[in-house]
């Protein structure tokens, strides 16, 4: 555009009838700005070679036909809101004649989640190599009887947008898809293949050893020591027993598990009688129409192979023996040497804690929020856990304290309440006292507005969490399951609102009243005698209003 033009359009511009529904003011010197003060620097009108800024007023002219917004349009029938239908909150859950259980559950979107949740872990390898779990989360998702290897089943899955994953707990052995939702019968015979008819390759199994062999040399280099004490706090707690047998595979069992013993194992810890095939976003009629077809009219594999004679022949039913004890590793942790951090002793304490199914549960959740905790770098607001008991009176109280955190771990038959801490070797005993301490004051009554922020947070993080489809697969899984249905969050919000402060009381002495377990690692020559933790767990708090140490 030529400056003639520009020129032109500026004339134009200014001749142009304005039909705005404001009109042009002057302020005058009394109004905006014209005080003393900040106001004379930020809101007075300034003045120029123009004269002074204008400002616009609201006009009451009548500019245009269109009736205004600030009144209702004229003969509108009443508008009707959409309501969540009551199919769209029912879990489905179907049996069928083998006992395999098939639950799902409506979701608005393109994409679902289908999977299975197996009664099996490690609790149920007594009579096994322990890690057979460890190995069987490594082969998921490997060649199968239809699929000659891992890369035909990616294929299929990245076919229709999928992805797979396959997660093994104590107790549980979770195999899952998420993919697009006209895609279901590909991943029910996907995930029927991958379950019942693995074919577990020498090579296959020789490459899962080892990836198990560097993960847990990778474990030993990491300053992280959280799966390693999980481990160890659950052996202590049980020793020897179900919950107490490790998750992670012992590197002198690695050679011990080939693929007879992972056969035999699958043989009778996958069968329809201990799994539950739960689908979120699909169509309940569709998925046991596909489940029939792939996981009941097709054999499983090792019916027609044959297992060896002298491998165990059934599942161990034992009820989990809760003995306490201590367990401790004397070694050298891992630093990181660029973050400036020391050497940390890791300690953690724990106790019984009560079943997913116990009446104590819910309070239980409420007085493991209120403990909270976390690492002594942790950053965030009120609903992040930074007034918890942990932080406030621990964390925020001892320097040398880099990490408190509580732990609330429920199963079927038993739970493990327990409290982790990290600090440099020299004040290990300090914080084993700091700790028994806070465990003691548990007992003691919460505030209302403590109770009242714990509760407002557990129920928050309830229903953040069953935001995401593959959360509520686990927990639609895992809860029919164990009981057969499934209890709407509804149900938990208001089994949490119930809890009181004497509900709390009750909990942490139930907790107290257990034999403790401790597991410690690192630098640990200053850990105080079990006998002398114990004396002081035992005591109720007595001699908590005295400043020697609980330790003689």
């Amino acid at each position: 555009m030529n400056v003639r033009s520009f020129s032109m359009l500026k004339t134009c511009w200014r001749t142009f009838p304005r039909r705005f529904a404001t009109k042009v003011t002057t302020v005058g010197g009394d109004e905006i700005g014209s005080g003393t003060g900040i106001g004379q620097i930020t809101g007075r009108v300034r003045y120029n070679e123009g004269g002074p800024h204008k400002i616009n007023t609201p006009s009451k002219e009548i500019v245009t036909d269109l009736p205004p917004l600030t009144e209702a349009l004229p003969n509108l029938p009443t508008a009707v809101y959409a309501e969540p239908l009551a199919e769209s909150a029912t879990t489905k859950v179907t049996t069928l004649v083998n006992g395999l259980r098939i639950a799902s559950e409506p979701r608005f979107g393109q994409f679902c989640t289908v999977g299975l949740v197996l009664d099996s872990g490690p609790r149920y390898e007594v009579t096994y190599p322990s890690g057979v779990s460890h190995f069987l989360e490594k082969l998921a998702f490997n060649s199968t009887v239809n699929f000659p290897n891992k890369d035909a089943i990616l294929k299929e899955l990245e076919k229709n947008g999928g992805i797979c994953d396959c997660q093994s707990s104590r107790d549980t052995l979770i195999y899952a898809a998420s993919i697009d939702s006209r895609a279901l019968e590909s991943v029910t015979r996907l995930l029927a293949d991958v379950t019942l008819r693995p074919t577990l390759s020498d090579q296959e199994v020789s490459l899962a050893r080892r990836a198990v062999s560097f993960e847990l040399e990778t474990l030993g280099m990491r300053p992280e020591q959280e799966p390693i004490l999980m481990d160890m706090i659950h052996a202590a707690a049980y020793r020897d027993n179900t919950l107490g047998l490790p998750k992670l595979c012992p590197p002198q069992q690695l050679e011990n598990i080939d693929r007879n013993v992972l056969m035999n194992y699958l043989k009778y810890h996958h069968t329809p009688d201990r799994m539950v095939i739960a689908g979120v976003g699909v169509d309940h009629d569709e998925l046991v129409e596909h489940v029939r077809k792939y996981f009941v009219e097709d054999e499983a594999i090792w019916i027609c192979e044959d297992v060896s004679a002298d491998s165990p022949k059934q599942v161990d039913t034992s009820v989990a023996q809760y003995t306490g004890g201590l367990v401790k590793e004397h070694c050298e942790i891992p630093i990181y040497a660029a973050a400036g951090l020391p050497e940390l002793a890791h300690v953690v304490l724990g106790f019984e804690g009560c079943s997913h199914q116990d009446p104590d549960f819910v309070p239980l959740c409420v007085l493991n929020i209120m403990m909270g905790g976390g690492g002594s770098f942790s950053a965030g607001g009120p609903g992040k856990g930074m007034y918890s008991r942990l932080y406030t009176k621990v964390l925020n109280r001892y320097h040398w304290m880099y990490s408190a955190t509580a732990y609330n771990h429920a199963y079927a038959d038993t739970g493990l309440f327990c409290i982790h801490g990290s600090a440099p070797p020299q004040h290990l005993r300090d914080m084993v006292e700091v700790l028994t301490r806070e465990l003691l004051n548990m007992a003691t009554e919460p505030g209302r507005e403590e109770l009242m922020r714990s509760k407002i947070q557990l129920q928050s993080m309830l229903l953040m969490n069953l935001e995401s489809r593959p959360v509520v697969f686990e927990d639609v899984g895992r809860q029919v399951l164990v009981t057969g249905h499934r209890k709407r969050p509804e149900h938990f919000i208001k089994e949490i609102e119930k809890v009181s402060a004497a509900d709390i009381q009750r909990v942490a002495q139930r907790l107290l009243s257990s034999v403790p377990s401790v597991a410690a690692r690192g630098d640990i020559q200053n850990l105080p005698e079990m006998t002398h933790i114990s004396n002081a767990l035992s005591n109720s708090g007595r001699s908590l209003g005295r400043r020697l140490s609980l330790f003689k």
